[in-house]
């Protein structure tokens, strides 16, 4: 149930950020999400669809872009990446490692559209 504060936070940056940029609406609120962040997409697209009713962001398509987690393998400095559930240092097979990247979740842009500025 957390997407749901998670959606509203993302609601609210895009709605700030289309305010700054005078925008008319919001066509596409694009997303990083890690591998390891407990973020469901369908779930926010749900909450999405919900929350942005009858503001200028209702209907913006929401692109999700996972990336990858990156741990670091304390026992032999190794750097790897894992697409699935923790695995061992594929250069040694410790498991005593550092999470480097993957928890991240952030609006990453907004695709808006603007009234054409008139010019005296």
């Amino acid at each position: 149930m957390h997407e749901l504060s998670v959606t509203e936070s993302l609601l609210k940056l895009a709605l700030s950020h289309a305010s700054q940029a005078k925008a008319t609406k919001v066509t596409a609120i694009n997303i990083v999400i890690g591998r390891l962040a407990s973020i469901v997409d369908d779930s926010v697209q749900f909450y999405w669809d919900f929350v942005s009713e009858d503001s200028i962001c209702a209907g913006a398509k929401l692109n999700f872009e996972r990336r990858p987690a990156v741990l670091h393998c304390t026992d032999c400095s190794t750097d790897f990446t894992i697409e699935q559930d923790m695995t061992p240092c594929p250069k040694c097979g410790g498991m005593h490692t550092a999470i480097i990247s993957g928890e991240e979740f952030y609006l990453d842009s907004i695709e808006i559209e603007k009234e054409a500025e008139k010019i005296s």
